[in-house]
């Protein structure tokens, strides 16, 4: 079987998608160790499967990406309430956007060059609560990595 054309994982037994929807199913229990990596986890798969960015680019998954590996989670949340309230409805005029130099530092995604995939993170396709958090600390830096022109 041919491996995944965006972000080079083997797709055996179950393909990047696939198991991005076993992951959102358990990102949606909002049960740890899951749900409070859902925005990093999400911010992952897109910037690892570039066709599927949003019309910012990326820039929001860039931003989270940053702020989980500068500080945490406690950066991400704060990051996520920042645009939460700017997207209120009781702002008034333009909500509030990702800046500009949260964009990825490059418009081209790397190809097939990510030392860790959706398909480390799974294991055995269950993405098993022991070392979750572990593996997603590792699937963040790969990602950030290969899209700063690191490896």
């Amino acid at each position: 079987m041919e491996p995944c054309a965006e972000c080079g994982a083997p797709m055996n037994p179950r393909s990047c998608d696939e198991l991005f929807h076993a992951l959102l199913a358990l990102d949606h229990s909002r049960q740890a160790p899951w749900g409070p990596l859902h925005g990093v986890s999400v911010a992952c798969f897109l910037l690892q499967h570039p066709s599927r960015l949003p019309t910012d680019d990326g820039a929001m998954a860039w931003a989270l990406l940053r702020a989980y590996i500068d500080g945490g989670l406690d950066q991400v949340n704060q990051l996520v309430g920042q645009a939460r309230r700017g997207n209120s409805h009781r702002v008034k005029g333009n909500p509030s956007r990702v800046t500009p130099d949260a964009a990825p530092p490059h418009r081209d995604a790397p190809r097939s060059h990510f030392s860790v995939t959706i398909q480390d993170v799974a294991v055995d396709g269950t993405f098993p609560s022991a070392e979750f958090t572990e593996r997603v600390e590792a699937w963040a830096a790969a990602t950030v990595a290969a899209w700063s022109g690191g490896t």
